[in-house]
């Protein structure tokens, strides 16, 4: 489900600007200033209810806009409760923000805000795991650089957004090649300063998502710029939301609802890449159809697990590797999964999309 800029920006700077959105990717960047582990006394284990109370609403992240249309496209239906307000948002510091400030019920993103979220001392759970198994990112060089695989990184400066995909996707490189954190330069960047700081040569390597790839060898394989490919996946693409949302019986409810329309709105995407094209890449980013299918080109299938099983175990090895490099504090992950909603996703789509 990769999504794009706003129609108006041009189509390089789009295909620059999409990170893993299969993931969702939309991370969140930065490190809290304290270790401050998250509440979860909040969290409710009360029994969802069978349906949404009359009057429920909820404020829904929608990138681009993207998910009502996929919903439209989709034909799924009507929600049964009302979507107060469909906010145009993704990356990872921004829900968080939302979040905070009560402005957002409910969001889609990788695994990593909900870890970042903990250290920052605020709760929130993950009610919907889409599983992700083909990589969604490529190590890309800087133009003229002599680096060939993630071995040559020794040494070299690294692009890293600590909070997002993109930099434990990095960690788990450089772990599987055996180096250490203090045998490279950790350049902190967010997500969005990565090409820009290839182009100048501020660091020698970046993770991109698969999507920006061809842009950026367009523009700078001539010169010497190449891409790593490794088969360091980031796992989850997910739905999460605050605790406080979760608490309300309503509100709950009203989550319950959303996931299958969720779950089987990224299958119909996936099936129907040629529509998804032209409806939204083509009509709402101004983008070619040939720019288009190298995007769909590159989906992942969806995956609703019924257990979180391997999700929580994908999960905790992310948390200790942040751990072991000190950028947060080693915690149970079990803590930000709400297993009330554990097996709505894989009920609500056929069975291929389930394991």
């Amino acid at each position: 489900m990769p999504f794009s800029r706003t129609s108006g920006v041009d189509r390089r700077l789009f295909l620059t600007s999409v990170v893993g959105a299969a993931a969702g990717v939309a991370g969140l960047s930065g490190c809290a200033g304290s270790s401050a582990a998250a509440d979860t006394k909040g969290a409710s284990s009360a029994p969802l209810a069978d349906k949404v109370p009359a009057g429920t609403s909820l404020k829904v992240a929608s990138y681009l806009n993207a998910q009502q249309l996929q919903f439209k496209l989709a034909k799924l239906g009507t929600l049964p409760f009302t979507v107060s307000s469909w906010v145009n948002i993704g990356a990872g510091p921004d829900v968080i923000n939302a979040f905070r400030a009560k402005s957002l019920d409910l969001a889609n993103n990788a695994g990593i805000p909900p870890i970042q979220a903990h250290y920052q001392g605020f709760d929130a759970k993950i009610v919907a795991i889409d599983i992700t198994r083909k990589p969604n990112y490529l190590f890309a060089t800087k133009p003229g650089s002599d680096i060939r695989s993630v071995a040559d990184f020794k040494g070299k400066k690294l692009a890293f957004s600590q909070g997002q995909a993109q930099g434990v996707v990095l960690l788990r490189a450089l772990k599987q090649a055996g180096l250490k954190y203090d045998e490279v330069k950790l350049v902190p960047l967010t997500s969005n300063q990565f090409l820009t700081a290839l182009q100048s040569g501020q660091v020698d390597i970046a993770p991109l998502a698969n999507t920006q790839v061809p842009a950026y060898l367009q523009q700078y394989g001539a010169k010497g710029a190449r891409t790593i490919t490794t088969d360091v996946v980031d796992l989850l693409n997910l739905l999460w939301a605050p605790t406080s949302v979760l608490a309300d019986s309503a509100k709950a409810a009203a989550v319950a609802a959303y996931i299958p329309f969720w779950a089987k709105g990224q299958v119909w995407q996936y099936e129907n890449p040629d529509r998804w094209n032209e409806e939204f890449y083509v009509k709402t980013q101004n983008l070619t159809l040939a720019q288009a299918k190298s995007i769909s080109d590159l989906a992942n299938k969806p995956l609703f697990p019924p257990s979180w099983a391997e999700a929580i175990k994908w999960e905790q090895e992310t948390a200790d590797l942040l751990a072991e490099g000190g950028f947060v504090k080693k915690f149970d992950v079990s803590s930000l999964f709400d297993h009330r909603f554990e097996s709505i996703a894989a009920r609500a789509v056929p069975a291929e999309y389930r394991r």
